[in-house]
């Protein structure tokens, strides 16, 4: 049976972008990749080198591009933060199903609103929650399904940020300044509290939740250190935040955030340093990202939960505590056992290991190379509900995460559905 291939498009050409780009390229049964839209040349550039499409079209904006004539069947929006609601809206309007990058909106009213326009349409929308789409939290998923934990009652998860990708994403960058971005909790961690509904298989109920900015702060600054890496600091390389190991250990950072970082000379990046806000002391930043943060969650079918966020930890750990057993998952055990998986049976007291075969293309422990292998029947499915990471149960996580800000704010347990209610449901 000879399977239609889908037309991709874009708006925004990032790291996101190439990507998905690069890996629908690999499958040209499935995908053709028509176009995209970006401010830079280079850019625009680089997607048409991946799309290996003659016919490829360039795009300078989101206008231009949506000017045009329904160009694809799906548009992957890729922008920053701040324009996924524009963007989507406008694109869902034109006729095209979407790739939707988390998070849907820095905001729940629109999160919602989007929701709903996309049922008026009829649209299509996955949005890019990867993790579901991992080797390890699908095999996760197989031991819960297979019923040997028995009945889920609790659980415990962590998110290791990572102390450079904090300084890098939630200090110096794009998602430092929640008032122009989006809480810290939905940035970094919508992938988990989307994991935890889809792994307990209910809708949470109510949440509280505690955090703050601990030590990306002026007084934790070392003696003497200038607002700026560049400006000479008497720590300067020694200090685990310096901007100038962007020009070595972390160099494919800089690949992310600045165009001409593999053909740039040394010189030429300390210049664009002294001027970016990378190359400021993660001490003397405009941050207001938390640094660590804590959700308490109670689901309908009476499951409870807890999930830690941290700067200063790396890597994902999950225990699962069921009636008849138990699952410890993730880096720890990696670590400690030498597997991915450790599955203990109450009854005989038995320990399984199960070792995840994991990915390597893209980022996320395999997750791109899943929703990219996964899009073509995603889309081809003819109730929007049945996908995988649907925009309607991709919004559970969005709810989590936003009133867990409320919760962190006001010290108080936020009733999701009231919460719902009063921004615009």
């Amino acid at each position: 049976m000879n399977t239609r291939r889908l037309k991709l498009a874009a708006i925004g050409c990032g790291s996101r972008t190439f990507i998905y780009f690069e890996l629908a390229a690999k499958q040209p049964e499935l995908y053709e990749i028509v176009a995209a839209a970006d401010h830079t040349p280079a850019r625009r550039a680089k997607a048409r080198a991946l799309s290996q499409n003659p016919n490829f079209q360039e795009f300078y904006d989101d206008r231009a591009i949506l000017a045009e004539s329904k160009l694809a069947d799906v548009m992957i929006i890729a922008t920053q933060d701040a324009h996924h609601f524009a963007h989507a809206s406008a694109a869902l309007r034109k006729g095209y199903d979407l790739l939707l990058e988390k998070p849907i909106s820095t905001n729940l009213i629109d999160v919602l609103a989007l929701e709903q326009l996309a049922r008026e349409l009829g649209r299509r929308v996955l949005v890019c929650h990867v993790l579901r789409y991992t080797p390890f939290y699908r095999s996760v998923k197989a031991v819960v399904a297979s019923g040997v934990l028995g009945d889920i009652v609790s659980f415990e998860a962590t998110e290791g940020v990572e102390p450079w990708h904090q300084g890098h994403s939630f200090v110096r960058g794009h998602w430092a300044v929640v008032e122009k971005a989006t809480p810290m909790i939905i940035a970094k961690s919508c992938h988990d509290l989307d994991i935890f509904s889809w792994l307990v298989g209910s809708p949470c109920l109510a949440l509280s939740s505690f955090g703050s900015i601990m030590h990306f702060n002026a007084a934790h600054a070392p003696a003497g250190a200038p607002a700026r890496c560049t400006d000479g600091c008497p720590l300067s390389g020694q200090c685990l935040y310096d901007a100038h190991r962007y020009l070595t250990d972390k160099k494919p950072w800089l690949e992310i955030i600045y165009d001409h970082a593999k053909t740039a000379t040394d010189a030429k990046i300390i210049d664009w340093l002294r001027m970016s806000p990378w190359g400021r002391c993660v001490y003397h930043c405009d941050n207001t990202a938390v640094d660590h943060q804590t959700v308490a969650m109670n689901f309908a079918s009476g499951v409870t939960g807890s999930f830690t966020m941290t700067a200063f930890s790396e890597g994902r750990d999950l225990a699962l505590f069921g009636t008849k057993g138990r699952l410890l998952a993730g880096e720890r055990v990696k670590r400690t056992a030498g597997c991915d998986l450790v599955v203990e049976d109450f009854r005989t007291g038995k320990l399984e290991r199960i070792t995840v075969d994991h990915e390597i293309d893209g980022w996320h422990g395999g997750g791109d190379a899943g929703l990219v292998r996964m899009l073509h029947a995603e889309m081809s499915k003819s109730n929007a509900a049945e996908m995988e990471s649907s925009l309607e149960r991709s919004v559970e996580s969005h709810l989590m995460g936003f009133a867990a800000e409320e919760a962190r704010l006001t010290g108080t347990t936020v009733v999701l559905a009231d919460f719902r209610q009063r921004h615009g449901d």
